[in-house]
């Protein structure tokens, strides 16, 4: 059975149409990343797979017993109150310290247990909201937008986090993202929408596909300009800089 199936969604608000007729599964392991101008219904569509929406028509199925971490686009906290990383992840229950401590370096970001969030870098921030959403150790890791604001090399870094992240715990990972040419490299699958699926598949077969390429253009070199998506006889993957 697939963690999330739906199927022939239909969601729109104020009498324009959001979504219509999406249909798409996440299995268990896979990173799926779905891509799209904005405006395309992305974020739409995972809060429908969560369960913060109710489809209009279609039907959304999810494993029974299934846990989401969700990583969200951003977060504001008030920089005046003082709130450490530590203290955060204790919210909205406590949590025992060995498993704040596994999540933190999980994450990468050992050893900012005592720092004010407001202290924190855009980078650490995120890796921050990371370990939070891993702490339930989900089947499911949801990010929606998550490295908005960070530079290239940051969004790269994370994205290889992702990766690491769902070696470890097993889990699957469904990403939204508008960073093309790093996010296509880090994906088992991709489905480019734009109020309904155009085309999806391996990157490679997305970046080829006419669909995406009247939506994004030609201008990353088919998305793939930064990194090499290689699989070895495990099935593993690595990811690499390209020269």
């Amino acid at each position: 059975m697939s963690l999330i199936d739906a199927r022939q969604l239909d969601f729109g608000h104020g009498g324009q149409r959001v979504l219509h007729n999406v249909s798409m599964t996440l299995d268990k392991g896979e990173i799926v990343t779905i891509v799209g101008p904005n405006g395309s219904g992305k974020s739409t569509l995972l809060r429908l797979l969560i369960g913060a929406l109710t489809p209009q028509k279609g039907k959304v199925t999810r494993k029974p017993g299934l846990r989401i971490g969700y990583v969200p686009q951003k977060l504001h906290i008030d920089p005046t109150l003082p709130i450490t990383v530590a203290r955060f992840l204790n919210l909205p229950k406590p949590v025992p310290a060995a498993a704040a401590a596994d999540a933190l370096r999980a994450a990468g970001v050992v050893g900012l247990d005592h720092q004010q969030m407001s202290q924190l870098s855009g980078g650490q921030f995120q890796r921050v909201l990371l370990a939070r959403a891993i702490l339930a150790k989900p089947d499911v890791l949801m990010l929606d937008e998550a490295t908005q604001g960070l530079d290239q090399p940051g969004s790269a870094a994370f994205y290889r986090q992702i990766a690491a992240v769902r070696q470890d715990l097993g889990c699957a990972v469904l990403m939204v993202s508008h960073e093309l040419h790093v996010v296509m490299s880090a994906s088992d699958r991709v489905i480019c929408l734009n109020g309904h699926i155009c085309c999806e598949g391996t990157p490679e077969v997305v970046s080829a596909a006419p669909a995406y390429r009247e939506l994004f253009g030609t201008g990353t070199g088919g998305a793939l300009a930064l990194y090499r998506h290689e699989h070895d006889h495990g099935h593993d993957h690595h990811h690499e800089a390209a020269e």
